[in-house]
Parts: structure tokens; sequence; C-alpha cells
């Protein structure tokens, strides 16, 4: 809210510059992380600090060397402070008057931060944030002082313990120095920092637990991003330094058996809701500690709610159900971040609960809820270099394991040619994703990928193995609006000479750009009838044939 005063900067052989500030706190000095900018070789990087109150206003000085003076009297420490009284700054002016008439505000000299929500597509670093920063790496030290979690850790303290012990560690801490506080700076907003910090997941915490959030990514100290309905935006959330990130890193990959140091730079795990996790260090990272959190709904989200967010339509949702019953093999194709790995969750709620059922991945995300399922992880190699255990490794063995279907995360590398022999060797009803940006492009990435195997075959034999174990893709993107939807349902119809044929069942027609770039469009049936219609009716599958006409 604006506060009911007026800020004039003053400076010899300048004009005034004129301000109406908001409810706040204020950074003063040279540096270019200030709130208000003040150039100039006798003003410090952190010269002052002014606090504007609904109670009142407040100046400290930070640098008793240089100075800060009031009505030309010098000043120590924080004092109250009266409207029409002279702050001098060097050969700054800083006078705070009554309102005369609401003037623009020139942004690269002074950007007020006011009460903004905690994602905001231009953020700043809060002011408050830069004042307390130097208190939470002081608090923070001590706590690492006087709580030795690594100690306790080998001491195998159990977590409820350890957590208890920090709490009340940090409470003492909070206690002990609640009086030397600066203004604004809650004592129960530090200890939950500090508490975060030392056994959670630091600044970190907040984001996990906002549901608006799909996608976190830390690049560095000081700059946190996160995904909100498909958009970028910069948070004001920082951590103290880059051994804190790495703190967080390793609280993450430590409890799956992963590791993360010079001699293994880079990591894929996972958090205890499957949400998905990659750190990246230096010397790879020339950005500082890289953290990519990919967010999963706490409660999984289901065929009907991807309906209500019109990635699909319900007789396409109905279409694949019933491809999933037949037994079909399917591919959930789309570029990063399109949704692959949710899609493919919700045709895995398809599977019949009768089932065995067989997952494999590089860092377990499905969740599935039949009674009946077998999760498999692929394992890194070990400080040795040896003991990893790659995903072909694993498809070969669920095929010792009597699965009904196998459900692969994403198929990368030579594990396609063993998923494409298990399809057409009995294992029908098998899903998988691929990275790909058209049906078209899935047929080039598993010609690529099934050379990667080793194998050296001829690319006919390859793209027969495809065209018989293939039946369906399900090509996902992510649209210029954020949203991710279905763009086509194709059927891989078969081979004609060197090539394999497919056709389109659905397809989504985007016809414009509405308000706020938000994607028009509709999905329609091409009037292409799949192949396998007759094998639904059957095995008794009903199926309205009136989905596939265009016309109705």
């Amino acid at each position: 809210m604006k506060h009911p005063i007026e800020l004039v900067i003053r400076r010899p052989g300048k004009p005034d510059k004129v301000f109406s500030p908001e409810t706040g706190v204020y950074t003063i000095g040279s540096s270019e992380d200030n709130t208000i900018v003040l150039a100039g070789d006798q003003i410090a990087w952190r010269h002052a600090v002014l606090g504007l109150t609904s109670e009142g206003c407040w100046l400290e000085s930070l640098q008793s060397n240089i100075g800060t003076l009031l009505d030309g009297a010098r000043i120590s420490g924080r004092i109250a402070l009266e409207p029409g009284k002279i702050i001098g700054i060097g050969d700054y002016q800083l006078l705070l008057r009554a309102p005369a008439a609401p003037p623009p505000v020139p942004a690269a000299v002074f950007t007020p931060h006011s009460t903004a929500p905690a994602i905001d597509p231009n953020a700043k670093p809060d002011p408050l944030e830069q004042v307390s920063r130097d208190v939470r790496k002081q608090l923070h030290t001590e706590l690492l002082n006087r709580l030795d979690i690594k100690r306790l850790t080998s001491n195998q303290i159990g977590e409820k313990a350890l957590r208890e012990r920090a709490l009340a560690t940090i409470q003492q801490i909070t206690h002990d120095i609640r009086q030397r506080l600066p203004e604004g700076i809650s004592p129960a907003s530090l200890a939950k920092e500090l508490y975060d910090e030392a056994v959670g997941l630091g600044p970190l915490e907040d984001l996990l637990a906002d549901p608006e959030v799909t996608e976190i990514m830390v690049n560095g100290a000081d700059s946190v991003y996160v995904e909100r309905r498909g958009k970028l935006y910069l948070t004001r959330r920082t951590f103290l330094n880059d051994d804190s990130v790495l703190a967080i890193i390793e609280r993450i990959v430590s409890p799956i058996g992963r590791r993360i140091d010079e001699s293994q730079p880079y990591v894929d795990a996972r958090l205890p809701d499957g949400s998905r996790v990659n750190a990246i260090i230096p010397p790879l990272s020339l950005s500082g500690p890289c953290l990519t959190i990919r967010k999963f709904s706490k409660i999984p989200l289901t065929v009907n709610d991807l309906i209500g967010f019109t990635s699909l339509t319900a007789p396409m949702a109905e279409f694949l159900n019933a491809c999933v019953v037949l037994r079909k093999n399917i591919v959930v194709s789309g570029g990063t971040g399109s949704g692959k790995t949710t899609f493919l969750n919700v045709l895995s709620s398809f599977l019949p609960d009768t089932e065995r059922i067989v997952t494999i991945e590089d860092a377990a995300e499905l969740r599935l809820m039949q009674r009946h399922v077998i999760r498999l992880e692929s394992r890194p190699p070990n400080i040795e270099g040896r003991g990893a255990i790659a995903i072909r490794d694993l498809v070969r063995n669920a095929l010792r394991m009597r699965p009904d279907r196998i459900v692969v995360g994403e198929c990368r590398g030579g594990e396609a040619l063993d998923m494409l022999q298990a399809m057409n060797t009995g294992h029908d009803g098998s899903l998988t994703t691929v990275h790909a940006n058209s049906p078209r492009d899935v047929i080039s990435r598993l010609e690529t990928m099934v050379l990667m195997s080793g194998m050296d075959l001829p690319l006919r034999a390859i793209n027969e193995q495809i065209a018989s174990a293939l039946h369906l893709i399900v090509q996902t993107a992510r649209f210029a609006d954020g949203s991710r939807k279905v763009s086509r349902i194709t059927e891989v119809c078969g081979m004609e000479g060197d090539q394999i044929t497919m056709q389109d069942i659905f397809a989504y027609d985007q016809t414009g750009v509405g308000e706020n770039g938000v994607v028009k469009g509709r999905f329609v049936p091409t009037g292409s009838v799949p192949t396998f219609v007759e094998q639904m009716t059957a095995r008794g599958i009903a199926l309205n044939r009136r989905i596939f006409d265009p016309q109705s």
C-alpha cells in the first residue's frame, strides 16, 4: 500500500527526483542491488536503511566511518524519522514530505517493493530479504555450531528426533536474539527459514507446498524460477550461498542411494512424493549448483481432470481406454514438459486391476493405483564406477517376471529394441514414452534408438519390428499459453514397401489466439476409423463409432 508521504532525492546540479513510495523497508547505497541507488565515491555499497511503516518512519545508518546526517547532525544506529527532516548521504539530500501530486517513478533509480505476491514475472529481491540476509547467515552458522547435524545423522538418530532437536535449538537461538532483530523481521518466520534450511529443503519448502507451482528451477544461490500454469516466473526466494544449494541437493539424493560430487557432477533423483529431480554442479555448471524439480500433484490426475483442463475430449479418452483394455501397445510422445509422464500415468489407470504390471524407470515417478504392481528403478554406478543397472537390463529382467503389462517410463536408448521385442513376443498392452515432435518423428527416433543397442540390423528389419509392435502413438504438446494438450492420436497401420504407414484418428485444430494469449481451437476426429475397431466388437468392448465421424 502507498505510504502517505513523498520522498524527494536532491543532488547539486541535478533536478529533484520525487517518488511516492509504498510501505516497506528500503536499502540505500551505491550497489545496484539496493532499492534506492545513490552513485558516488562517498557512498558505501550498503549505506543506510529507511523504514516506512504504518506507525511511522525510521532511519538506520550502517556506515559509522562515512556517516549519515539528519538535519546536519551525524546519527548512529536507528532513529525515528519525522516528515520534513533532511537526510544527508554524501552529496545527496533525501527529504520526506507530505505529497504534492502523484509523480511518475523512474524505475532505474528507485524501484519500490510492495507486498507483492510470492511469485512475480518481474520480481526483484525483497529489500527486507536483502537486509536480513546477513542475519540469516549468522544465525545459520550459529545453528550449525550448536547442532552438528552430520554428527547426529552418523549416530543414526531418528528423523523425528533430529527434527525435534533442530526445532528446539532454533527456537532457543531466535529467543536469544529477538531483541536485536531489525524491524520487520519476524522471529517466527526466521525460525521457520532456519528450520527449513537445517532439515528441509530451505527456500523451496513453500514452493513445493504451492499447488500452482509445477516446476522449480534453481540457477545458483540467488536465482530461483518456477513454472506456474505453463509460464516461467522469477521468485524472490534465495539461498544463503552455493553451499546451501549443495546441501539441499545432497539431502535429496542421499536417501535413494545416489550421490553427487566432482566425479559424478550430475544426477537424476526423486522426492518422496515422486517429483522428478535433476541436479548438476560445478565444474559442469558455470552458474553454480543447478536444481530442477518437476513437481507432481499430491493427488494423481485422473482422465476426468485432463478432460476438465481441455487436454483431450471425453470421446478421445473413451477410445484410449478401449485401446488399453484391448491390449494395444501405445507410445506417448512429445517434447520436454509437454506432459508425457502425466499422460502415461493416466493411461496406466485404465489397466485392469487383475493383471501383473511391471514399471521400469530411471527415477520412479509413476504412481499406479492397481494392487499388483512391481516397480523397478535403474541404478547409477557407484563411486568406483561399477554396479550400474541400466533401463535395458531391467527390461530384460522384467521379461522373466511373468508380466501381463510392461510400462517403461521413457525409452531413450538401446532398451527400445528390447521393448519392441517384448511387444512382439506376447507382452501386448505395453506402454512407454518417447521424446519426439510428431508421430512420424517417433518412428525415426525408435529407428535411431534400436541402432544404439549395438545390433547391426538393416533398416527394413527395424521398421518391420516397429510396425508390428506399435499400434498407437499419442502426441502431446505444450502450447504458447502454457496449456498442455493431446495434439494427435495416430494409429500405426503397418508397412507399405519400405515405409511405415500411419493415420491420424483425432487431432487438435488450433484456430487462433484469444485474450491474454490463450490458445483457441478444437479437437476433431479426422474421419479415419482404426483398423482394429472390429477387434473391439469381437472382444465385447462397446465403443460408439460415431466418435470417429467429423460431422457428429
